[in-house]
């Protein structure tokens, strides 16, 4: 199998059924020996696209993780960006809003972090929890100081789209390129990664009583994703829909789909100019008499 990104992509205006998306698709790889040849491959080029996006400093990227838990987030990001300078790259994870963030926007505390010139950045999880565990939990609103909050719950999260929406469309006119991952679990995978969370001491300590709890509203999750993926994939900036239940093969995919944007950008380093070359010659003699 290829890994064509336009197969995961959501396309603009689409109206999203996820019950129709796979969550497992036939493998890339043939064996784990090869999985690790390509994801090695992956990361080496995603590492020289990174030092252009560095050297050229016209572009910054934003990737955006969302997922059920158990999905495996933190494993693809480990894996995709493991050859990438820590110095160019900077994840961020947002839980729980703090007493502080509830002060502002419900924007403000994402914005803070976005990505420079020249640099990644990941938010594992990020503004779209604001329309998804949000909207499953609506009771949450109450703690955002939302002023003349509307009465028909579905123009609220209208407007958390548009307002969404309407950042990306600033943030990429000014050089920052976004892509967004979700990570699709399905019910029964989910069950069986929590079974081993609890079986395998090792992992205990990923496991919670509250994603017990959250796995009630797994249709109201579905539901929230929906509409959100149907709302705010655009032309430049897509949403992807990345089968989750083979975590190696998600990894390819994402490496991938990174990569192919990432080339999409025809970086290249910048040019010397013959002044400056005048000024290197100078340099090199001072070193060498």
């Amino acid at each position: 199998m290829k890994i064509s990104a336009k197969d995961f992509r959501v396309k603009e205006g689409d109206e999203v059924n996820l019950d129709k998306w796979p969550t497992k698709v036939d493998p890339v790889y043939k064996s784990k020996d090869q999985y690790e040849k390509i994801l090695k491959d992956h990361v080496e080029q995603l590492s020289s696209q990174q030092q252009l996006l560095y050297a050229s400093n016209r572009h910054a990227i934003l990737l955006i993780f969302q997922a059920m838990d158990a999905a495996g987030k933190d494993g693809a990001i480990r894996h995709v960006m493991s050859g990438v300078n820590p110095q160019g790259c900077q994840v961020f994870s947002f839980k729980h809003p703090s007493a502080a963030e509830l002060e502002h926007d419900f924007l403000w505390r994402t914005t803070r972090d976005l990505p420079a010139r020249g640099k990644i950045g990941i938010f594992n999880r990020s503004y779209y929890e604001e329309v998804l565990i949000i909207r499953v939990h609506p009771e949450l609103l109450s703690s955002e100081g939302l002023v003349d909050p509307p009465k028909d719950d579905k123009q609220i999260w209208h407007d958390r789209y548009r307002s969404i929406v309407d950042l990306e469309k600033h943030l990429h006119a000014n050089g920052t390129r976004i892509v967004k991952f979700f990570l699709h679990l399905s019910k029964e995978e989910q069950r069986n990664r929590f079974l081993a969370r609890i079986d395998e001491p090792e992992k205990n300590w990923k496991f919670s009583l509250a994603d017990i709890a959250e796995r009630k509203f797994w249709k109201h999750y579905m539901k929230a994703y929906e509409e959100c993926l149907g709302a705010t994939s655009t032309k430049d900036s897509p949403w992807y829909v990345v089968p989750a239940d083979d975590k190696e093969n998600a990894r390819l995919i994402v490496s991938q789909i990174v990569l192919d944007m990432l080339e999409g950008l025809e970086m290249s380093y910048p040019k010397t100019t013959d002044a400056r070359h005048q000024e290197l010659l100078q340099i090199r003699k001072q070193l060498t008499d």
